[in-house]
């Protein structure tokens, strides 16, 4: 049987870092001066934006087009999708392989919108 000090070995550890939600709604309220409606629709542009954005970037790469959706996603609170986006320009700048931070920046744009999905539907 192992000792009380070989269990800490086999434990998994939580997350120091809890996780982030995908939208900071509290400052898309501030954005849009708490008027439910205007969230709403400002929602529904950016995922239907991002959607299609993140797309395009994984066939073409564009650092214009990278530019504006990592704004849009600073607006609407998205701010680890905007974070992701920015690791593609520094890699897109560098010439760097791009495989990787194109797939995080598809992936939270996925999350974000499947956010965004629960909050229309809920509203």
């Amino acid at each position: 049987m192992p000792r009380p000090a070989e269990w800490i070995r086999w434990m998994p550890s939580p997350s120091l870092v809890p996780d982030e939600p995908p939208l900071d709604l509290e400052h898309l309220s501030r954005m849009t001066c708490g008027e439910q409606g205007l969230e709403r629709d400002v929602l529904a542009m950016f995922a239907a934006q991002a959607g299609e954005a993140a797309g395009r970037l994984g066939r073409q790469p564009d650092a214009a087009l990278a530019h504006t959706l990592k704004g849009s996603a600073r607006s609407v609170g998205a701010f680890r999708l905007a974070d992701a986006i920015e690791a593609y320009e520094d890699d897109l700048r560098s010439g760097a392989d791009m495989a990787i931070v194109l797939e995080a920046v598809q992936a939270e744009a996925e999350r974000v919108c499947a956010a965004i999905d629960r909050i229309l539907k809920r509203s």
